[in-house]
């Protein structure tokens, strides 16, 4: 596929380098976690450029064998070189994380470490016990709706093409679709091996289809392992590699002793709308409003821009679902400094109040309830429940604001 079909990236994260520029200053190292390609080198380059920096990359050879000899030999060329020094892909030597311990222990030492991943520290082995107290981590999500989608059109672009800065920029939509085609094939051919040797290539994309289909709904390891034809320990493994690598959330369920069943299942949701949208074969908007997954997708795609514009801020949202037995039901349960906020997701820009909402405020106790639709304007829909456009979505701070302290936003909206 020829380069010249895309747009030069020219979309600055000014939100995520005020934040790792901030965790800069407050841990000797940092370690700056997100799927490949989803803008980690770009913003560490551009950090790099004020003022003396050092950057290997482990996917060159020259840079990977120098600095493995450096881990058994000399940490010399670590050592002495003042301002950011700049490692990428470092999960290629995951050993490099034990060997960089004694130099962020240094209190004479001269530089600030950025350490960029393409996986989760579970699956680095010992990067939380190398860097536990010693150094900051900062998710990097790909492109969110607050740094690149900041119209209507935007946002539903956003939507159907996912984030990543290669798939969003492309000139078209076909173009962008094939982007993301072959970003999946990488995936699966390059990158699940590299982190975990051994899985059956064949089962990780039959099995990414099927979540694919699954997206927003309970998952069930047996059922996906029969049709697999694998066991239901292999899909754990499996769905563990595909987490780590930030293809896949597994969003936990809310326990409280309300005194009635709880789900005890995860949800599943592929994380990036247009990597879900590629897996289903959708290449624009049209043909995903007649798909059945329009309003899961419409679902994930919310929970991952509240959760990452949130994060812009420097929190650190946890998300869960709450669902009974009984069937009632709310899409996201954001805990957020201390509260507990429940959210319903809607597409329709005519949203109702619905019982699952209602029922999950009086058990738990919560004074006010929220329902994120596709809507443009914010409304009040009684009962202490607040209806808020998908606007607020490129707004962290506005977001932020009207989660915490409903009333005040809804005066100011």
């Amino acid at each position: 596929m020829a380069w010249s079909i895309f747009k030069v990236p020219e979309i600055p994260r000014v939100a995520a380098a005020g934040l790792l520029k901030r965790r800069l200053r407050l841990h000797p190292a940092v370690v700056l976690l997100g799927p490949r390609q989803c803008g980690k080198s770009t913003l560490a380059r551009a950090l790099a450029r004020g003022g003396p920096a050092t950057l290997f990359d482990l996917e060159r050879i020259s840079d990977a064998r120098r600095l493995e000899a450096a881990a058994e030999e000399d940490l010399g060329v670590l050592q002495r070189r003042p301002g950011l020094i700049v490692i990428d892909e470092i999960q290629r030597q995951p050993a490099l994380f034990t060997s960089l311990r004694p130099l962020l222990d240094e209190r004479a030492r001269r530089a600030r470490y950025l350490l960029l991943g393409s996986a989760s520290p579970a699956l680095v082995r010992g990067v939380a016990e190398s860097l536990a107290g010693r150094a900051g981590f900062v998710d990097l999500a790909p492109f969110l709706a607050a740094e690149a989608a900041r119209t209507d059109a935007r946002l539903r672009r956003l939507w159907v093409r996912g984030g990543f800065p290669r798939s969003l920029l492309a000139r078209s939509d076909a173009a962008s679709l094939g982007w993301r085609e072959a970003y999946l094939r990488a995936l699966l051919e390059r990158d699940v091996p590299a982190v975990r040797p051994g899985l059956d290539p064949l089962s990780m994309r039959d099995l990414l289809g099927m979540l694919a289909h699954l997206h927003g709904g309970l998952l069930n390891a047996a059922e996906l392992a029969s049709g697999l034809s694998i066991s239901a320990q292999s899909v754990v493994r499996y769905l563990e590699v595909l987490e780590g690598l930030f293809i896949v959330r597994r969003l936990q369920p809310y326990f409280a002793n309300v005194g009635k069943r709880l789900t005890k299942s995860p949800k599943v949701y592929v994380r990036d709308s247009g990597l879900l949208h590629a897996l289903l074969g959708l290449g624009d908007l049209d043909a995903l409003r007649r798909h059945p997954k329009l309003g899961a997708s419409w679902e994930g795609f919310v929970l991952e821009q509240v959760t990452g514009a949130l994060g812009l801020l420097g929190h650190t949202p946890r998300p869960f679902f709450w669902r009974t037995h009984g069937g009632a039901e709310v899409d996201l349960l954001l805990e957020l400094k201390g509260r507990l906020l429940p959210i319903e997701i809607k597409l329709s820009g005519a949203p109702v109040v619905g019982r699952g909402l209602l029922e999950c405020m009086k058990d738990l106790s919560l004074g006010a309830g929220f329902v994120i639709h596709g809507g443009s304007s914010a409304f009040s829909l009684g009962r202490r429940v607040f209806a808020l456009p998908a606007s607020l979505l490129s707004q962290p701070e506005r977001l932020c604001e009207a989660l915490l302290t409903p009333e005040r936003y809804m005066r100011s909206a």
